[in-house]
């Protein structure tokens, strides 16, 4: 394999149910990966040493995620080789996609296999928690529905849909968006039987609408042609179809300006094999 796809996700719908002691929130929703993403390139090294080939400008590498994947994934492992890792990126920042924390779990997953380490999945969404609380997700592998800060994970099953995903131009900072003091923090939970995809909402949208009308008005123009919302903490935003043609109609028809793409609903994460 040349490239290691690290797919987007979509949040379905997204309840703050609560908030713990330590200040985490508690959340319920249901994930969904689509075929758009960011693509990974391993160079295994003999030496121990990981680099990555082309950071960011500006980004300490002792803040780089991919990077904090393979040094957590060499340490729990005692594993002596290393990697060179490059970064194809298509995700936004700041998007609600999920993108860092996709790249850091293809990190886990790749050099899992590439290394030779042979960690149970299991043991890698306990090193992905440590990195980040989507990351558990794009391990398990599975569309789910996810419970406490986004770790206590059950398969769900969902239909076939395309979606139509819109890319605001804007960066939304998650720790701003829950430490919003009109947050709504106590939505009555559901059970994972009661769901379905018409259901839900998403607890952040108003508060991010508030503050960045650039995707409030996306919301509301992709709200035209079907149930759209807002992913994750912001600022994407996406709308779900029936058929590709039906969603390539929609973006089509996007006014000057406004940037997105079509993406297909995946039930499993491309990598899922990789670990057992």
């Amino acid at each position: 394999m040349t490239g290691y796809p690290a797919p987007a996700k979509l949040n379905l719908f997204l309840h703050v149910v609560g908030r713990r002691a330590d200040g985490y929130h508690l959340l319920q929703s249901v994930f969904r990966f689509v075929d758009f993403g960011d693509t990974l390139h391993f160079a295994v090294r003999g030496d121990g040493l990981i680099r990555r080939v082309n950071a960011l400008p500006g980004l300490d590498p002792q803040h780089d995620l991919c990077v904090r994947a393979a040094r957590l994934l060499q340490e729990a492992s005692g594993c002596q080789m290393g990697v060179d890792i490059t970064l194809e990126k298509r995700l936004p920042m700041g998007g609600g996609l999920g993108g860092g924390s996709s790249d850091a779990a293809t990190t886990l997953l790749a050099l899992n296999r590439l290394w030779k380490v042979d960690l149970s999945r299991a043991d890698l969404q306990n090193l992905g928690l440590m990195l980040g609380a989507d990351v558990p997700v794009f391990v398990f592998g599975h569309s789910a529905f996810a419970e406490g800060v986004g770790e206590i994970l059950q398969p769900v099953d969902l239909p076939p849909a395309w979606y139509v995903v819109l890319t605001p131009p804007v960066s939304v900072p998650t720790i701003e968006i829950f430490r919003d003091k009109e947050l709504t923090r106590d939505t009555f939970p559901i059970k994972m039987a009661a769901f379905s995809t018409g259901h839900g909402h998403n607890d952040l949208q108003p508060v991010v609408c508030r503050k960045y009308p650039e995707v409030a008005a996306s919301i509301a123009w992709l709200k035209q042609y079907g149930d759209a919302r807002m992913t994750g903490s912001g600022a994407c935003v996406f709308a779900g179809f029936d058929t590709e043609q039906e969603a390539r109609a929609v973006l089509a028809r996007r006014p000057d300006g406004m940037e997105g793409f079509v993406a297909k609903g995946l039930d499993d994460h491309p990598l899922r094999s990789f670990a057992r």
